[in-house]
């Protein structure tokens, strides 16, 4: 191909995602409008548009006023109708599933208990390759094509190994196989927190708190979440309340996941669930515990604060649905320690995806890749 022809392909990738990306922000629009916005010819944009309608990503319908006078156009809008992105998790407890269309759109959601601690990751694997066949052809016949696919997973990732999940019992496990289709993996904090910022409260800037077996954190900065140098950062589990405290697995004392990690908060109980049924029921141990738990929590997060600066801080995993009583706690233990360093502490709130969001998060992060990569993505 001549060098005249790479530029045409290049640039006609870029527009396509420069279209595409318009749409999916600020849509529907006219073509009219888009080529407005974009600052795009509008035979271009008829033709990008009509590349985009036979890929199934947009639809054309209703009438919108397209910028013009004149009649009204007919609005482009991003469609849920054909391609569709596959989120993934390995948790603990459970493997999970979910099929999202491109307007982010929950389609189908799978999840099956599991012990899946200290587990043979050969035969892990094994079930959630099934658990890909299973609704990945349950999406074939809903109409739908999963275009990618990404795995959120409670431990390190470089590339498609799992470096280390300490609670899975897995150290440097390579993650392939799992779908013919571009893959991604990432650590279940990270991925919760992009499935907060695209699903739930949609906020730019947070710490978000994955409240799991371990407890991890991500720090989303303008609609991005920080990892750190080597991919490591938001271990907020390990961060030291008690200096004096009980052995944590990691090798220290006095962890925050010692207090406030989930076999801290369940004791003998089996389940999140009989938790909150204890504290509804006004059992005192329960009580104590998340009152532990929180006072834990705020001291954790009150370096967190003052490192970060945060506006905002989100609860999520299973401090959830233990918010009613970890709020107050934790809040208090915020306001006490931050003092007269700083104005009113950051907000503490609820996240608004609870438990599904990392899976979520995976899949929206491939919904993002369509975004960016039209043509790579798509086959365009």
């Amino acid at each position: 191909m001549s060098s005249r022809g790479v530029r045409h392909d290049s640039m006609r990738a870029r527009n396509l995602a420069v279209v595409l990306a318009t749409i999916h922000r600020s849509g529907p629009h006219t073509r009219a409008a888009l080529a407005e916005l974009t600052g795009l010819t509008k035979t271009t944009v008829s033709s990008l548009v009509a590349d985009l309608l036979d890929a199934g990503v947009v639809t054309e319908g209703g009438a919108v006023r397209g910028g013009e006078r004149g009649r009204p156009g007919v609005a482009v809008s991003l469609s849920g109708d054909r391609v569709a992105t596959l989120g993934l998790e390995i948790n603990i407890d459970y493997l999970a599933a979910c099929v999202v269309d491109l307007t982010r759109t929950v389609r189908l959601r799978r999840t099956i208990p599991a012990d899946n601690r200290n587990s043979d990751p050969a035969r892990i694997l094994a079930a959630l390759r099934d658990l890909v066949k299973e609704i990945t052809a349950a999406s074939e016949d809903a109409g739908l094509r999963i275009i990618g696919a990404a795995l959120a997973v409670p431990g390190t990732v470089e590339g498609e190994v799992l470096r280390s999940a300490p609670h899975l019992g897995w150290r440097d496990v390579r993650v392939s196989g799992l779908v013919d289709l571009p893959f991604a993996i990432d650590n279940e904090a990270n991925l919760a927190a992009l499935g907060e910022l695209w699903f739930g409260s949609r906020e730019m800037d947070f710490l978000y708190v994955s409240g799991e077996i371990g407890i991890g954190a991500g720090l989303v900065v303008g609609g991005t979440v920080f990892k750190g140098t080597f991919g490591l950062a938001g271990e907020l589990g390990h961060v030291v309340v008690v200096p004096d405290g009980p052995l944590c697995r990691c090798g220290g004392r006095g962890c925050l996941e010692v207090y406030a990690g989930q076999d801290a908060l369940l004791g003998d109980l089996p389940s999140v669930p009989g938790l909150v049924a204890r504290l509804e029921s006004g059992d005192r141990r329960a009580a104590e515990a998340c009152e532990r738990a929180g006072h834990a929590l705020g001291v954790a997060l009150t370096s967190a604060v003052h490192l970060l600066d945060p506006g905002r801080i989100v609860l999520g995993g299973i401090f959830a649905p233990l918010f009613p009583w970890l709020e107050g706690p934790v809040s208090d233990g915020l306001g006490a320690r931050l003092g007269q360093m700083r104005g009113a502490p950051p907000a503490l709130v609820v996240s608004g995806t609870g438990a599904d969001a990392a899976v979520l998060g995976a899949a929206g992060l491939i919904i993002q890749q369509i975004l960016a990569e039209p043509v790579q993505m798509l086959g365009l």
